[in-house]
């Protein structure tokens, strides 16, 4: 089984994950798509892509799957490649769609249907046959950014240097001090003159944040505020004030989630007292009712002979043995 089982291991790498057919769709060509910026994609955690066309007598369209580690990759790379004029779609709590496309992120996997949107009873056998849905939650630094004037689809998540140099290249990742555990969102918003790209770190600890907080206030040009374990920066704002407003905005409220075990009914222990002295009284019942049955039933044996003498007891006499015997 250890010979056999490197020799399987591209197999199951190459596993398809989108099915043969799609409603009254049917698979005609399947491949790999083409990725470029292929650094953004390994930071995001890209595990398998796949893409296939479909055909049916009305049409055709093209699918794409992408399967990442976890949910935060996907995230992230939904956010990267919703089309600037999508607009939010019932598919899914993350899904954007345009009249002849859909994309979907749904766990740790990120769907596009380009020249034709699924319909629900299209889409959920499709999400059904994906293997090992990552549902861990999404980071709770979404929850913390601002949607007030926010730019439609100009979300972005970063996860390392690369996605940091795409997306906003003015702030150093020595600065964004990834090895610390630091992911940021970011996202473009309207202005009185320019629209300004605020970036918000979340960090471990607020006592990491207040350590970088320096850094990111000696980069040139740069608004910066902390609130709790977040750093919000915005570089060269057109309008100070416009950029004080938004990071006014940026506030942060500890979620508190409970972990400690909360005492059912079982761990009471009156009610384990009740359920011992509950078995003792059967465990009685039970017995004084065995033994009424075999004496009554010894004393019926035994009326039946009709007076019959009681079985002698067997003596040994070993007081008439010597010890010799």
């Amino acid at each position: 089984m250890k010979f056999f089982l490197p020799l399987l291991l591209p197999v199951l790498a190459s596993a398809a994950i989108l099915p043969d057919t799609v409603g009254t769709f049917h698979r005609t060509q399947s491949g790999v798509p083409q990725l470029a910026d292929q650094a953004i994609w390994n930071e995001y955690g890209l595990q398998q892509s796949e893409t296939a066309a479909y055909q049916d007598s009305a049409g055709k369209f093209t699918a794409t799957a992408y399967r990442f580690l976890d949910s935060t990759g996907a995230m992230a790379a939904f956010q990267w490649q919703s089309p600037a004029d999508a607009k939010s779609s019932k598919a899914g709590d993350l899904a954007a769609q345009t009249p002849r496309s859909l994309l979907l992120s749904f766990g740790n996997y990120v769907l596009s249907f380009q020249g034709h949107v699924p319909t629900p009873e299209e889409l959920m056998p499709v999400l059904n046959g994906l293997a090992s849905v990552d549902g861990t939650p999404l980071p709770s630094l979404t929850g913390f950014f601002p949607s007030q004037e926010l730019v439609p689809n100009s979300l972005r998540y970063i996860l390392g240097p690369s996605s940091l140099a795409k997306f906003d290249p003015g702030i150093p990742p020595s600065v964004a001090a990834f090895h610390l555990g630091a992911e940021a969102q970011l996202g473009s918003f309207r202005g009185p003159k320019d629209p300004m790209t605020l970036a918000v770190f979340n960090y471990p600890t607020p006592q990491m944040a207040m350590q970088k907080q320096g850094d990111f206030e000696k980069l040139s040009g740069a608004v910066v505020k902390r609130s709790g374990p977040l750093v919000a920066v915005i570089l060269s704002p057109a309008d100070a004030d416009a950029a004080e407003r938004l990071l006014a905005l940026v506030r942060y409220e500890a979620q508190i989630t409970l972990t400690e075990h909360v005492p059912g009914a079982g761990d009471n222990p009156g009610n384990m007292l009740l359920a011992i002295c509950t078995l003792a009284g059967i465990i009685i019942v039970f017995c004084t009712i065995a033994g009424l049955f075999v004496g009554g039933f010894r004393s019926l044996l035994l009326g039946r002979r009709k007076g019959a003498a009681a079985d002698p007891m067997i003596l040994l006499h070993l007081e008439e043995r010597s010890p010799s015997q």
